[in-house]
């Protein structure tokens, strides 16, 4: 169950962030200092309920930032579907391999199934006329590849409130340091400020912290694979709440990467 209600608050991180900036009366800058500062108040303050401190790390914190930056940046070209399949496909492949390097061993199914699922990203972002923009696809597979550092630094020990709390405060500096260097083109509506607002405290800081209380008793392989739902999620929110249409490139698309997590998670449960 909370797997689930974790999983469910990343949907709706792309679908906030798609919602907040699709008008453009919102810049990428704005909206992750908002989202991030956002978080760390409300983290704060349970922590601050249960006579905790924060307890973030620098590396963590950089990693946290440069996801949430790139994340911004590259739905100003996304579909909220589209993004979360490449965010989420990225996230798979990275904590999959640092998984391996960490001693962790693939049955021969299991690497097919990761291999298919990078296989579809691969094909989603091949050029052709239902192609996403290049240039956003980086920013969103840059923005997965930090999320996996981060994930895979958040199955450390320590208490994962304060852990992701003491994160967030941190990554707060090089976000409003981001927003000074882009202070020209700063803006901001009130559609976009609650929807900053709710991704950071509902979404971001509060899901993150369901995610990493269990984070430490899933494989990483497993962990990765798991979040490969949300784009079907995001895709369903996009679609009802935004208007959005699935094209039939990212049909195929997420048809082959969920089927590569599929088979990567049944032959990793099958192992143990």
């Amino acid at each position: 169950m909370l797997v689930a209600l974790a999983l469910l608050a990343f949907a709706a991180n792309s679908l906030l962030c798609r919602a907040a900036l699709a008008s453009g009366r919102t810049d990428a800058a704005s909206f992750t200092s908002l989202r991030l500062a956002s978080g760390a108040v409300v983290l704060v303050a349970l922590l601050r309920l249960r006579g905790l401190a924060p307890r973030g790390d620098a590396v963590s914190a950089l990693a946290l930032w440069g996801y949430a930056a790139a994340f911004s940046y590259a739905y100003l070209g996304l579909t909220t579907a589209t993004g979360a399949l490449i965010l989420f496909g990225a996230v798979h492949v990275a904590m999959s391999t640092a998984g391996l390097v960490r001693g962790e061993r693939w049955s021969l199914p299991q690497a097919a199934g990761t291999a298919l699922a990078a296989g579809g990203l691969v094909y989603l972002l091949l050029p052709g006329v239902a192609a996403p923009p290049w240039a956003q696809g980086l920013l969103m597979a840059l923005a997965g590849a930090a999320w996996g550092v981060y994930s895979v630094r958040g199955r450390g020990g320590g208490d994962p409130l304060a852990r992701t709390g003491g994160n967030f405060v941190y990554a707060v500096v090089p976000a409003l340091a981001l927003s000074a260097a882009t202070w020209a083109d700063a803006r901001i509506d009130a559609r976009g400020a609650t929807a900053a607002i709710v991704s950071g405290a509902l979404a971001s800081g509060a899901g993150y912290a369901v995610w990493y209380s269990v984070l430490p008793k899933l494989a990483s392989s497993t962990a990765a694979t798991l979040q490969l739902c949300v784009p079907v999620l995001a895709a369903l929110m996009g679609v009802v709440l935004l208007d959005e249409t699935l094209t039939t490139r990212l049909a195929l698309a997420s048809v082959v990467v969920l089927a590569g997590a599929a088979l990567a998670t049944r032959a990793g449960a099958s192992r143990r």
